[in-house]
């Protein structure tokens, strides 16, 4: 009897995992879920945990063993997409961004999506130029210490808070005498409010970057946003697509397209090369799910996507949840008590030590950190240095593409979108998540070139996000081989490329073709041979144009081929 019941203990665990979800403060909830359980049910119990009825803004993001980061599908069961053994862990993130913060209906909606772009601007996925950094900065210390107090807060104290990938000092002064003097008297939830308020504004907004190359072999970065497909490179954004001008995302592959139509019958493709075929896919699985969420009108619009073309195979996808607008609606309908929050306050962060106090120290000697600190400047002054933006290829013979702010139509003269200033260093803040790597402090250079501070490892939260030595390798890569060669290199292989796919096009469409005609072949003898008494038969049969084929056409060459036959046999027996 014991025997029995300690094998179905055994049996009961196998057929159970540990799963632990690191949540947006930094907290973790660890649940035990069954081997069978969709990431819906994961899902549903985090956002039962937090006391959150707005939940379709959020997703589970994990890292593969590969270090490719993924969106946890919530039709698909859990096991099946997690590479790795258990127990697993993943982290709550923001998957899609809110069009506009302010509007959400609940609190702790938008306390979450505060936590979100706080963390987007400490890791620099959010650009800014200097004045919109000091402000978002303010918001952030009047949110979690509240009102300046001389006797609490002594002369320096916005040093002690890490906000941004770097700053210098004058930025930190300007920081405090904002918080001193412009936000006395508002309440956390009013500063988070003008904080996401503010955040809405800027151009990267809800970027959340995928490094690329374009085909020159330039570094970029690809994102999509509440708004559209935004490309940045350096400081610029150099194309922004508007979701209605998108018409297809396609990806072969390392190769990812965005085809577009524009204004007077304009067409345009824009093409970009990942890292990895696991990046690419990734990417446009990102893309396909965006455009679905803020595009559409209604959920029941949804189809399934295709990677490729017809003849081409490929991958299939199809979004699973409500579109923003739906989202929205249902926000609306939301009657209850205001569900209590829980601010981190003064609780320290691993990731995001703007809430911290004490003062910011590296782990890395001296010496390391001054070489590393070089060839990360290396690799990024291809992102500052580059202007280029990617060549597209137009059907029509206007203009190229010109990016268009929200507000305002960019300047015909200016191509490009500067989004940030040289204080508050864009080449630096384009860059996502560290990985594995912590921050960078130059002793005394601190004020002349703004070097990164501290910056606590954020562990399998972000793992699977490129490093900065990553992204400075993927660009020194590119300059080492030189434009031309690269180039070059890059067109004969398009070229190949082109030609076989060109040629499994045409295999593929010939087999298609052979395969209906021998389907039409059977159905043939099936019509003319067969004494099968189907309804459908009968009445095909009983036509007269189908006895005037039969009598006609079909019988003549049945006696044809039975003639033909006979000679072989014939010529057979004969040796």
């Amino acid at each position: 009897m014991l025997s029995r019941l300690m094998s179905a203990s055994v049996r009961n665990l196998e057929r159970e995992y540990l799963c632990t979800v690191r949540l947006l403060d930094d907290t973790e909830y660890t649940c035990t879920i069954q081997r069978d359980a969709k990431g819906q049910y994961l899902f549903d119990l985090i956002c039962h945990h937090l006391n959150l009825l707005e939940k379709d803004y959020f997703g589970i993001r994990y890292v593969d063993p590969d270090k490719q980061r993924h969106w946890l599908e919530f039709t698909k069961s859990i096991a099946k997409q997690m590479k790795s053994q258990p127990p697993f862990t993943m982290c709550l993130r923001v998957k899609f961004y809110p069009p506009d913060p302010a509007a959400l209906r609940e609190e702790i909606t938008r306390y979450l999506v505060f936590l979100q772009i706080k963390r987007d601007l400490y890791h620099g996925r959010l650009l800014c130029k200097t004045s919109d950094a000091a402000m978002l900065a303010a918001y952030i210390l009047q949110a979690e210490i509240g009102d300046y107090d001389p006797g609490k807060h002594p002369e320096g104290y916005s040093s002690k808070f890490q906000f941004f990938p770097k700053h210098s000092e004058k930025l930190e002064r300007r920081i405090a005498e904002i918080h001193k003097t412009e936000l006395i008297g508002q309440t956390p939830e009013t500063a988070e409010l003008k904080f996401l308020q503010k955040a809405q504004m800027l151009e990267t907004y809800g970027v959340d970057p995928h490094p690329c190359k374009d085909v020159s072999g330039n570094p970029a970065f690809l994102a999509f946003t509440p708004f559209g497909f935004v490309v940045l490179q350096g400081n610029k954004r150099v194309h922004f697509l508007k979701w209605n001008e998108v018409t297809k995302l396609k990806f072969e592959g390392k190769t990812f397209h965005v085809y577009a139509n524009q204004k007077e019958d304009k067409k345009i493709i824009l093409t970009y090369f990942a890292p990895t075929p696991e990046a690419c896919k990734h990417l446009w699985k990102c893309g396909v799910e965006n455009q679905a969420f803020y595009k559409l009108e209604k959920s029941s619009q949804v189809r399934t996507v295709s990677s490729s073309n017809l003849f081409f195979k490929g991958s299939r996808f199809r979004y699973s949840g409500r579109v923003a607008k739906e989202v929205m609606e249902q926000s609306a309908k939301i009657k209850r008590e205001p569900p209590e929050i829980h601010r981190a306050g003064m609780v320290p962060s691993r990731s995001c030590p703007s809430i911290t106090h004490g003062p910011r120290l590296s782990s890395v000697p001296r010496t390391r950190r001054r070489a590393v600190h070089i060839s990360i400047m290396e690799g990024l002054e291809s992102l500052r240095d580059s202007a280029h933006s990617t060549p597209v290829r137009s059907v029509s013979h206007g203009d190229s593409f010109l990016p268009r702010s929200r507000s305002q139509m960019t300047d015909p003269s200016d191509r490009t979108a500067i989004i940030s200033d040289d204080t508050y260093s864009p080449s630096h803040s384009v860059l996502p998540t560290p990985v594995a790597e912590h921050s960078l402090e130059l002793s005394g250079s601190r004020q002349i070139n703004g070097a990164p501070c501290s910056i606590e490892e954020e562990k399998e939260s972000e793992a699977g996000t490129p490093s900065v030595g990553d992204v400075a390798e993927f660009g020194a890569d590119s300059r080492a081989t030189g434009p031309t060669q690269s180039t070059g290199g890059e067109a004969v292989l398009s070229e190949a490329e082109q030609v076989n796919k060109f040629v499994l096009s045409v295999l593929r469409l010939l087999l298609v073709t052979i395969g209906l005609l021998f389907v039409l072949l059977l159905l043939l003898i099936i019509l003319t041979e067969s004494d099968l008494d189907i309804a459908f038969l009968r009445d095909i049969r009983q036509t007269p144009e189908f006895e005037q084929f039969h009598y006609e056409y079909f019988c003549p060459l049945r006696r044809w081929f039975a003639c033909k036959l006979r000679w072989v046999g014939g010529l057979l027996v004969n040796k």
